[in-house]
Order: C-alpha cells, then sequence, then structure tokens
C-alpha cells in the first residue's frame, strides 16, 4: 500500500470530525445570538456544512473502492466514515428541530450544552488526528477516556436540564419541543462516543 493512499483514509477522517467542529461551533453561535426571523438562514448555513460532511464520506467510499490495500479492515474505515457523518447529521438534527418547533427563545442550558459538544468534536478530532499512529500512540487511549467522560457530563447535563424545563415550564407544548431538543444533545454525544469506541476498538483489534 502506498503512503499516498494511507495518508489519504486517515486525513479524510481527519477532515469529516473538523466538519463536525465547525458545526458545532455554528450551532453555539446561532443560539447565542438567536433570532427567528433568521432560522431559514441559519439552516441554510448548517444544510451547506452538512452537505460537505457527505462529499467528504462520499470521497472516502470512492476511493475506498479503487483501493487493493488499506491500512485498516474496509468495515472498520465504512463504520467509522459513517459515524463521523452521523455525527455531523446529529448537529444538524438540533437546528433542525428548533427550527420545526418553532422555538421563539433558547434556554440556556443549551448553550451549555452546545459548549459541551464543541468539546466534544474537538477531542474526537485530536483522537483521530492522533489515530494515524495508533500501534505507537500512547496518547490515543487517554483520549478515547476523555470524551467518553464527556458523553457522561452530557448524561448529567441532560438529566438537570430536564428536570429543570420540568419544574420552571407550565406549557406543555413547550415543554415536549424541548424535550425533544434536548434528546437531540444528548444524542449528539452518544454519537461521540461511538466514534470513539470504533477507534478503540480497531487499535484493540490491530495492535
Amino acid at each position: 500500500m502506498s503512503k499516498k493512499t494511507e495518508d489519504f483514509f486517515f486525513s479524510n477522517f481527519i477532515e469529516s470530525a473538523a466538519i463536525s467542529c465547525e458545526a458545532a461551533e455554528l450551532l453555539k453561535a446561532i443560539l447565542c445570538e438567536f433570532d427567528i426571523n433568521k432560522l431559514d438562514e441559519y439552516l441554510n448555513k448548517m444544510q451547506d456544512i452538512e452537505s460537505r460532511g457527505d462529499a467528504t464520506k462520499h470521497k472516502m467510499i470512492h476511493e475506498l473502492v479503487r483501493a487493493f490495500i488499506t491500512p485498516i479492515e474496509r468495515d472498520d474505515i465504512i463504520n467509522l466514515s459513517q459515524k463521523l457523518d452521523d455525527v455531523i447529521d446529529a448537529i444538524e438534527d438540533i437546528l433542525i428541530h428548533i427550527y420545526i418547533n418553532n422555538i421563539k427563545e433558547i434556554r440556556e442550558d443549551s448553550i451549555v450544552f452546545a459548549s459541551l459538544l464543541i468539546r466534544c468534536c474537538n477531542t474526537t478530532k485530536k483522537t483521530l488526528e492522533e489515530f494515524r499512529h495508533f500501534k505507537k500512540s500512547k496518547k490515543l487511549k487517554e483520549l478515547v477516556i476523555e470524551i467518553n467522560h464527556m458523553e457522561e457530563e452530557g448524561d448529567k447535563l441532560y438529566i438537570d436540564s430536564m428536570r429543570k424545563l420540568h419544574l420552571t415550564t407550565k406549557d406543555p407544548l413547550t415543554v415536549i419541543a424541548w424535550r425533544n431538543i434536548y434528546e437531540f444533545f444528548e444524542g449528539c454525544c452518544d454519537t461521540c462516543e461511538d466514534v470513539a469506541d470504533i477507534i478503540e476498538g480497531i487499535a484493540i483489534g490491530n495492535t
């Protein structure tokens, strides 16, 4: 296998992770400067990012079809590439459900959740940068554990946010809408952990 081919796969993973970081940063910016009259504009920006994520995944599949030898198992490449794309989709889904539920005011804990997503995505990107050296890396396991801890932080934030929502909100439609949104936030953290678990599994299986 040529060095160029090997570099492509690992660089593609990092590119996907970088796009998820961009999506998470955009989501937080939207929540912090929320204007219901700009929701269509927000969605268009997020959809542009999501489309770049899809294109990156398609480039991966195209190269995988052409490659005679791959640095790791083909199924592992497909699973990791798809799960990275799922992270981007999950971030977009949060904004879509803010739009669908016609949210007019942003709850403060959703901004805290968005900050956590940025940390999750940034650490996922660092993990994939280290993944290139998984056979010798001494940092990879620490980064995977860090993402696991963030997912646990997301679980706690989800519980606290839901509790506060039910204690402070009387309108049942508002409760239903935000319950849905918080579930997508928590699910996005879970997806980042899924990426970390796949990386860890590949590293263990190939060393």
